[in-house]
């Protein structure tokens, strides 16, 4: 088969996979395609936690005729028994002749199909596309690497580069700095992330409810999270008021005990920790893989100074604020600044009137190729 057939069945895979936006984790998201003689007979997609795994589906809906037939998958098809039984061993009963993954598992547990499959006498190749798999499941990977949450710091600016002060995303007036389509997109991403976080600041400005809305809900609503490090999130706060219903903590240097008990009785965790980075330690250790940053001048400055994150997304208006206006990046000192060097362009793609700019930093931001790159318009 040509290398471009290969790698357009990957990419197919790969569009499948992305379905399970906000419904799979802890589990990946992972895409499935089978072909036999340059046809698709069967594609699959890993929907929800807990149920069927792409592998699997795909081969169902092929039958007999996955049999002698090409697998492309965009995550090793898992050697374990957990809540399914393990997906290596459905390729080999299919009949499959070869197999195509993007790339390996990095769970443990998990991870040895490739090599079962090899067993069986099945041709497996490893690698087509391996960078956009990875970038679908960049928290899943990273888990298996760090002691702390995959974080993601989005941001809002004016063509000038400014925000409308430290906290908010609105310009002058209380109208929104960006459009519908990208507030629509970063309700988006809230669905695809364990937590979404702030700073005290952007709470006593906005009292935002930090919520998913307007997309389809993801399987478990995101944690929310608040960096505050006097306790000083009022009460009568949205994010306090609805902790009952959505899973609340705030994050504390100093946490006086009648106001710790006063946000128990509201149903916010409270956890106090000395350092930053040990906050986020401790909340990977209590399930947060991955984390959205919103909103926060300071506290986005505070993370980038300890090199904690690994996405930054600008959603740029074409909106000019002024020299009044605070600058995103005002509170990142000159060696931070220097230190993020030049980052590279994961992708850039219009909504509406604004552009969003995904940007890899650190140490991730050297693990791809440029060639993975991509522009789209949402226009």
């Amino acid at each position: 088969m040509l290398p471009d057939a290969d790698r357009a069945y990957m990419l197919r895979a790969l569009d499948l996979a992305r379905r399970g936006w906000g419904q799979t984790a802890p589990n990946p998201m992972v895409g499935a395609v089978v072909v036999r003689d340059g046809t698709v007979v069967g594609e699959g997609f890993h929907a929800r936690f807990g149920e069927a795994h792409a592998e699997v589906v795909a081969l169902e809906q092929a039958g007999e005729r996955a049999r002698g037939a090409t697998l492309y998958v965009t995550l090793e098809p898992c050697a374990h028994h957990g809540r399914t039984p393990p997906c290596a061993d459905a390729v080999i009963a299919a009949g499959v002749r070869r197999v195509v993954i993007a790339g390996e598992d990095p769970n443990p547990e998990a991870a040895g199909g490739a090599a079962r499959l090899r067993a069986a006498g099945i041709h497996v190749e490893v690698g087509l596309e391996a960078e956009g798999a990875r970038e679908l499941n960049a928290a899943f990977f990273h888990a298996f690497a760090s002691d702390r949450p995959w974080i993601i710091l989005k941001l809002a600016i004016s063509l000038d580069g400014a925000i409308a002060n430290a906290s908010r995303t609105r310009g002058s007036g209380g109208d929104w700095l960006t459009g519908a389509e990208s507030r629509r997109e970063v309700h988006h991403m809230r669905a695809g992330v364990d937590a979404i976080a702030v700073g005290v600041g952007t709470v006593l400005a906005d009292d935002p409810m930090l919520t998913v809305r307007d997309v389809p809900e993801p399987r478990v609503a995101p944690r929310r999270v608040i960096f505050d490090s006097e306790l000083r999130t009022p009460l009568g706060a949205a994010v306090v008021r609805g902790a009952r219903i959505v899973p609340t903590t705030i994050v504390a240097r100093r946490a006086a005990s009648d106001r710790r008990d006063a946000m128990a009785a509201a149903g916010v965790d409270v956890r106090v920790y000395e350092t930053l980075e040990a906050a986020l330690r401790g909340l990977a250790a209590d399930g947060v893989r991955s984390m959205l940053v919103e909103g926060g001048a300071r506290f986005g400055a505070s993370l980038l100074e300890q090199g904690a994150v690994d996405r930054l997304v600008i959603f740029q208006a074409p909106v000019v604020l002024g020299a009044d206006a605070l600058n995103a990046f005002a509170y990142l000192s000159s060696s931070a600044a220097v230190a993020l060097g030049h980052l590279r362009v994961i992708e850039r793609v219009m909504l509406g009137n604004d552009l969003k700019t995904t940007f890899a930093l650190g140490a991730a931001s050297c693990s791809q190729d440029s060639s993975t790159t991509s522009e789209r318009s949402n226009g």
